[in-house]
């Protein structure tokens, strides 16, 4: 196409992403029509004053969010729009870079499930023994929960003095629904919350599916600063803030008690609730008393099985006051639809039979053998690793871009996660750096072959990959 031009004057964070969103902009607003051909690389980057570089990563995004095709030797063409299923407006950050139906031929490095240590013949005999006790329970839906459940939450979320009682406990689908009930029934539309610019963003994308805003917090190699959240909280009032203490996805950072202190009185004076994500700190022998112990009236601790034992039976618990209980509950159910008593019960039994805390310990010693893996081919490169949790925080040599990255790894049949999958919202930091997780492989040797494709790549450079205009 000719005599066109991206207005850049507006909007925030790298220029890429400007750029793909002034594109994306253009084509909802039919200033490009659907197969039109976009500017050649070479060319719109002197007409802009960039790089090539910049273009390609605008045009990648553009291909991510589905709005247009690259054909090798032809060029960058807009894709027809279904008008009948509008395109939510949602941020960059809000959509993700993750590929949701990835191709069965790649090595999932994207995921940080549970590896498989043999799990799936304990749970078969524990579906089995359920259904046969209980056919009426799961042939209907689940209206009245047993107090084994709330039990089972108790001992599970139970961590160094932490020891919430089960007349605090959801029991929940999983701790991601954990944590969007208690926005759901904390907050209303239009309310901020806290993240952190590096986090699990999926909720803050879910947040804002639900008419949620958000505000972020600065960082440093210490974790959340206190100054930047009071900060927040004296201009943004916001009514409820996320974050993850022990092991924070992902940069694998742990709070100090004293900044754990700090949050919780700055929480207290701004009535802020606290969500507190412990997912990974069940996997970690951390002694840094949890935000829960020192701001108990106003913070909800979330966890479940996803990562020590088995994703798929998406057992999930909060402990929370007393006084948001009921509507926590309530607020699951309608964002959910129910809780499936065949699932919550087999979460229950584990538990209680013990058996979820020896997978547990069968599914660390195997993350380990698999981060010893990675220690020893990437020695050398800057990253993060932590005992017992099962990804590594990998910041990427110059010339080395993120998104780059991630697109040279899958090239060659590996899956990662760049920085932007864990941007909380838009954000104008850059880190250079991916994540990729260990435990969904099937066997160690398939980590050793991924993580020497990495290896391989960081080696020779961006000669090492070669993508089409």
């Amino acid at each position: 196409m000719t005599n066109w031009l991206p207005d850049l004057s507006s909007g925030s964070g790298p220029l890429y992403q400007r750029l793909a969103d002034s594109i994306e902009s253009d084509i909802d607003k039919g200033v490009i029509d659907a197969g039109a051909k976009l500017p050649p690389q070479r060319d719109l980057a002197y007409d802009i004053g960039t790089t090539v570089g910049t273009i390609g990563r605008a045009y990648q995004l553009l291909r991510e969010r589905g709005l247009v095709s690259g054909e090798v030797g032809r060029g960058t063409y807009v894709l027809a729009q279904r008008s009948e299923a509008p395109k939510p407006e949602l941020e960059p950050a809000a959509q993700g870079t993750r590929l949701i139906d990835a191709p069965s031929n790649k090595l999932r490095f994207d995921s940080t499930a549970a590896p498989d240590v043999g799990q799936g013949a304990i749970i078969a005999e524990l579906l089995a023994r359920t259904a046969e006790e209980h056919p009426h329970d799961i042939s209907s839906y689940t209206r009245d929960f047993p107090e084994r459940w709330f039990e089972a939450g108790s001992r599970w979320l139970k961590r160094n003095s932490f020891h919430p009682s089960p007349d605090s406990i959801v029991p929940t689908l999983g701790t991601h629904a954990a944590v969007m009930a208690a926005i759901a029934a904390l907050t209303t539309p239009g309310d901020t919350i806290v993240f952190e610019h590096l986090t699990y963003s999926q909720i803050s994308r879910s947040a804002g599916l639900i008419g949620r805003r958000t505000a972020l917090v600065s960082a440093d190699d210490e974790g959340l600063d206190p100054d930047d959240f009071e900060r927040v909280c004296a201009q943004k009032h916001p009514k409820m803030m996320f974050v993850m203490p022990t092991a924070k996805n992902p940069t694998l950072v742990t709070l100090s008690a004293e900044r754990r202190q700090a949050i919780a009185r700055i929480a207290r004076e701004y009535n802020v609730a606290l969500i507190e994500d412990d997912l990974y700190g069940e996997l970690t022998d951390d002694p840094t008393p949890l935000l829960a112990e020192y701001a108990p009236e106003r913070t909800i601790v979330a966890g479940g099985l996803s990562k020590s034992v088995a994703a798929g039976v998406r057992g999930g618990w909060l402990s929370c006051p007393p006084a948001y209980r009921h509507r926590i509950r309530v607020a699951h159910k309608m964002m959910t639809g129910g809780l499936p008593f065949l699932l919550a019960e087999v979460g229950t039994r584990l538990v209680m039979s013990g058996q979820a805390s020896d997978i547990r310990k069968r599914c660390i010693a195997e993350i380990q053998t698999r981060l010893n893996v990675v220690r020893e081919t990437l020695a050398g490169f800057d990253f993060k690793a932590r005992d017992n949790v099962p990804f590594v925080w990998l910041t990427l040599p110059d010339p080395w871009l993120s998104g780059t990255f991630k697109n040279a790894c899958l090239a060659q049949g590996v899956l990662i996660d760049d920085e932007d999958e864990f941007k909380a919202g838009r954000s104008e930091k850059v880190f250079h750096s991916v994540r990729f997780g260990v435990s969904q492989p099937r066997q160690s040797k398939d980590v050793a072959g991924g993580v020497a494709v990495i290896r391989r790549l960081l080696d020779e450079g961006r000669a090492g990959y070669d993508s089409f205009s």
